[in-house]
């Protein structure tokens, strides 16, 4: 089982970030995808989640708008192009892997985890 995550950085307020996370076939081939964030003394947060078929969008309040997710089934990867970057939207983010097919925004529904990536936005 094998999420790679990647694309976060520095970046300043306003700015645009791409994070990309990589996913075995048999990973998540069949699986909703999603991202989660865990900023600094905070608990870890859905951010956003995508079904199996690239349908079944959906957004956590502070990022709709601002985030897309999207996924690629023939490179096994999935996609969240961030746009208008706050301060807040710091942390590490955390690629997913879903039990079901259309996705989730729980944590405990969360099948596998991937390695975190660091996004910092300054202001």
């Amino acid at each position: 089982v094998q999420l790679q995550a990647s694309g976060g950085g520095l970046v300043q307020t306003g700015g645009s970030l791409t994070l990309s996370c990589r996913c075995s076939r048999r990973t998540c081939s069949n699986n909703g995808m999603g991202w989660f964030r865990q900023a600094p003394g905070k608990e870890r947060e859905f951010v956003a989640t995508v079904g199996w078929n690239g349908g079944n969008r959906f957004y956590a309040d502070s990022v709709k708008g601002r985030f897309t997710i999207s996924r690629d089934s023939a490179q096994n990867t999935v996609y969240l192009q961030m746009n208008s970057l706050k301060p807040e939207d710091t942390g590490v983010y955390y690629c997913a892997a879903s039990r079901y097919a259309t996705g989730t925004s729980q944590a405990g529904n969360v099948a596998y985890w991937g390695q975190g990536t660091q996004v910092t936005v300054s202001s």
